[in-house]
């Protein structure tokens, strides 16, 4: 079927109608011609947003680890699945064959069953960036267990959250992690994380750094002596398509993480094909990706996405600036990268050390080049366009959520005119709508509003872990028989779509969604705290930064203001992890609010980004005179 693989802008057109006037037609052959099924669908796609449900390829039987595994080793047994790049440059590089990764999956799946875990069951993976991560991602998936990935930069309390909310009766993790020049030790963040999880029974341990670690007997088990004593031979466990692959959590602008759940039939479908168009994937290609497993970016575009089109995948334990910064780039040279996906923070980092570091490597092997995680601003676009793909790399600025499972609004490269910070055109099959603040539907071009979906996308996920409620009410309570996305766009005269950002309480830092209520919650449990609100502010590398303004309880606080602002810092990064921390910390008498008492939010995100030039309406404020005093002691 030629619109697999679409080549040029009249095609992607073509395409894009058939699929939105048939979605259903369009899916169905995409499904039927490049993917293995135990058995057919009875239908393909049932949906009501009102309830809301979702349904695709309802009755097929299938096992996603057969597609993205067991069906290349006819043609591609020798080719390199998994490229693992140490966080050590001297370490060597790691090439993991079809071959090698069909015998470690099913050694690891015959591992978990033996530790009796079975299909359906919750397995919690909190594993750095090495081979063990994806290959116990896809052993779960081979069993039938359901995996959620908890990125191993998150706390204790993080952590213990998680594994809680969706019940895990087993954890994977590894004595430690390398991070540039530091080490982490992982094992004791699970340790102290299990002391509130009574559920789980067993935790496998994979040796990374070789620390001296505490294990608890009866519970505890290295990982390396029963993969070695384990089969490498397996039958995949038959799953129905819309049986629960995976959970993974999102911050939310209130309250817990929300557990989405993703499913098996239609995540396959539509993350191979996205990763087949919006890469431009050939079969010889070298594919990166630098996002963790531990998000939805990695998930879908570095495992399912890649492997399911039979790619090579490059996995990277380590960070952008160590040993140096050159260091994304000395990889793109040593493995010869075609595709490179990284996020807008990553680029900004770079940019500011100059082009000098660039011009040192070889970049010509590069094709196209991605963004994603947050939109990526003028100068950084530019920067990545001139200086590392010499303006011969489209880049494509890709704008999805872990919600969608997979890219929503994206250019085609070498078919899609690119503009700087836009995502441009809906990619096949997505409908998007933008609404203004009564739900009416804005029509036409040269408009902005809140970004919507109109109709179900094989990827969706298909509720919050245990509270379904919670699932209707975030996203499909705010416009009639609309999946909102909680962004606002702007669609531009020719119809190409530019995200503006969040229109809640959630704050993009360094392409991570951060809810702003749990961090509020961990500073007021400090105890000279009264209360805090958290906004973004701009920031040149993160994209934004955190701002955080606190009331205290003893106005007249004789404790040094600056220990206070460790002390905070301090329990944000044990409650959420470090990637939450605030950057300012102002300490203000009161905060401005409405007569219900809500914090104006809106108006300390125009003092902390200094446009205060018109603060809008501050005539419903309950305490008007404490704005001008927030804005004389603003840092």
């Amino acid at each position: 079927m030629s619109n697999y693989h679409i080549k040029h802008l009249e095609e992607y057109y073509q395409v894009y109608r058939k699929s939105v006037r048939e979605p259903e037609k369009f899916w169905e052959e995409v499904a039927e011609e490049h993917f293995l099924w135990r058995k057919k669908w009875d239908k393909v796609l049932d949906w009501d947003f009102n309830k809301p449900e979702v349904k695709w390829f309802e009755g097929a039987k299938l096992n996603i680890t057969e597609n993205c595994i067991d069906r290349h080793l006819a043609t591609r047994a020798d080719k390199t699945a998994i490229l693992f790049e140490p966080n050590d440059p001297n370490e060597g590089a790691e090439h993991i064959t079809y071959r090698q990764l069909y015998e470690r999956v099913n050694q690891f799946a015959n591992v978990l069953k033996q530790q009796g875990v079975k299909k359906g069951d919750r397995v919690c993976i909190y594993v750095p960036m090495i081979p063990e991560l994806a290959i116990s991602v896809l052993a779960c998936a081979r069993i039938g267990a359901i995996h959620s990935v908890v990125f191993a930069g998150f706390s204790a309390t993080a952590l213990s959250t998680r594994i809680n909310d969706s019940d895990c009766k087993l954890v994977i993790t590894s004595d430690g992690s390398y991070r540039g020049s530091k080490t982490i030790d992982l094992k004791g963040i699970v340790d102290e994380a299990l002391e509130s999880c009574p559920n789980v029974e067993t935790v496998l341990v994979a040796k990374r750094i070789n620390s001296e670690i505490t294990m608890k007997e009866g519970r505890d088990k290295w990982l390396q002596p029963l993969l070695d004593n384990a089969s490498k031979e397996g039958k995949a466990e038959v799953m129905d398509a819309e049986d629960p692959l995976f959970i993974l959590y999102t911050s939310g602008s209130t309250g817990l993480p929300k557990g989405m759940v993703h499913t098996t039939g239609g995540y396959m479908v539509y993350t191979a094909y996205t990763f087949k168009n919006a890469f431009q994937y050939r079969e010889n290609d070298v594919y990166w990706c630098t996002a963790d497993i531990g998000w939805i970016t990695g998930h879908s575009y570095i495992v399912y996405g890649p492997l399911a089109n039979g790619a090579t995948t490059v996995l990277f334990e380590g960070v952008p600036s160590y040993p140096n910064f050159g260091r994304f780039w000395d990889i793109v040279q040593k493995h010869k990268v075609t595709q490179f996906y990284t996020a807008p923070t990553a680029i900004r980092a770079l940019a500011k050390q100059g082009a000098e570091l660039v011009e040192a490597y070889d970049l010509s092997s590069l094709k196209v080049l991605g963004s994603v995680g947050e939109p990526i601003n003028e100068e950084a676009w530019h920067w990545y366009n001139d200086t590392i793909g010499k303006k011969k790399s489209p880049i494509i600025d890709s704008w999805w959520q872990t919600e969608t499972g997979g890219i929503m609004i994206t250019p085609i490269p070498y078919v899609t005119p690119t503009k700087p910070t836009y995502a441009t055109l809906p990619f096949i099959g997505i409908q998007p709508a933008l609404m203004d603040e009564n739900g009416k539907e804005l029509k036409g071009n040269q408009v902005e509003g809140r970004l919507c979906i109109k109709f179900p996308w094989p990827s969706i996920a298909r509720t919050i872990w245990g509270n379904h409620q919670r699932y209707k009410d975030t996203y499909f309570s705010a416009f009639e028989n609309m999946y909102f996305t909680g962004d606002g766009a702007i669609r531009d005269e020719v119809g190409y779509y530019r995200i503006t950002g969040r229109v809640d309480d959630v704050i993009i830092v360094s392409g991570h969604n951060l809810g702003t209520a749990p961090i509020e919650d961990a500073i007021n449990e400090h105890p000279a705290v009264a209360e805090s609100a958290i906004v973004g502010f701009p920031h040149d590398v993160k994209g934004s930064a955190l701002y955080g303004y606190v009331t205290l309880k003893d106005i007249g606080e004789t404790r040094n203001h600056d220990n206070l602002r460790i002390e905070i810092n301090q329990l944000i990064s044990d409650r959420i992890g470090p990637i939450a921390k605030l950057d300012k910390i102002q300490f203000t008498n009161g905060l401005p609010k409405t007569r219900s008492g809500k914090i104006m939010r809106r108006i300390l995100r125009k003092i902390a980004s200094k446009e205060t030039d018109n603060l809008g309406d501050t005539s419903t404020l309950l305490n008007p005179e404490c704005v001008q005093e927030i804005m004389d002691t603003s840092l």
